[in-house]
Parts: C-alpha cells; structure tokens; sequence
C-alpha cells in the first residue's frame, strides 16, 4: 500500500520581538498597556507538546481588536524542571517575546521606539523569522 504524505505550508505574517527585562509578566504587560494604549490581558497558559509525553506551558498577555494582535509570551516555561525548553531556544537570552500583526506589524520600528521607554525593559530587538526554527510554536 502507497503511502501519502501531507505537508503544510504557513504563512508567517507576524514579526517577533525580543525582549529583555526583569520584570515580572504582569508588570511588562501593564507597561506596555500604558506605553501604547493597549490593553493586555493575561490568558489560559500556552501548552506545546516537546516530546510524546511532557508537555511545557508558557504565560503569556493578548490584545486584538480589529486591525492589531499584540502577544507577550515569557520566553521561560512555568515547570522548573522543563527550564532548559524554551519558547524560542534560538535565542535563550530574551525574557520575553512580542508577537504583533496586523498595523503594529506594519509600524513594528516605531513600536520597538516605544519599547525601549520603558524603564524596566534592558533592551528590544527584532527576531527574523527565516532563523527561526521554533517559528511554530507560535501558530494556534
């Protein structure tokens, strides 16, 4: 019997960025609320599968309306024995990582201007998606 194969292609019509900051979730997402007009809401853990049996979650903030998604995931999972699983593992020094899509997409310098007023936030930086392996994750 001949076996068929599905292969999927996504498009990935986002930009990551990395963030490095020592403040805890809650406190980055209403910094960022107040830098930007938005307004972050923390949401159910991110669950992804590593292996056939373990599983890693991950905290993260939303806001969507109906021309902007921004996301703010913590780069580190909740479980500390699961540490060294990352959420983006190409780049293990970024606390924490801003999707956006839709208009801040377009307008992504300007919002990583605006990032770096923060004052609990170290530094901002983009993430190219073609380095990405873990580019995945992030579809759901």
């Amino acid at each position: 019997m001949k076996k068929k194969r599905l292969e999927v292609e996504y498009s990935f019509d986002f930009e990551l960025i990395g963030i490095i900051s020592s403040a805890k979730g809650y406190k980055l997402a209403w910094e960022v609320n107040n830098i930007l007009g938005s307004h972050l809401i923390r949401q159910p853990d991110l669950t992804i599968l590593l292996t056939k049996d373990s599983y890693a979650s991950y905290v993260y903030y939303a806001f969507e309306n109906e021309v902007n998604v921004l996301k703010l995931f913590r780069n580190k999972p909740n479980e500390a024995d699961l540490i060294k699983n990352l959420l983006v593992p190409e780049f293990p020094h970024y606390d924490y990582i801003l999707l956006t899509q839709g208009e801040a997409h377009m307008a992504s310098k300007r919002l990583q201007e605006l990032l770096k007023n923060i004052p609990s936030i170290e530094l901002t930086a983009f993430i190219p998606l073609t380095a990405l392996k873990s580019k995945d994750n992030f579809i759901f």
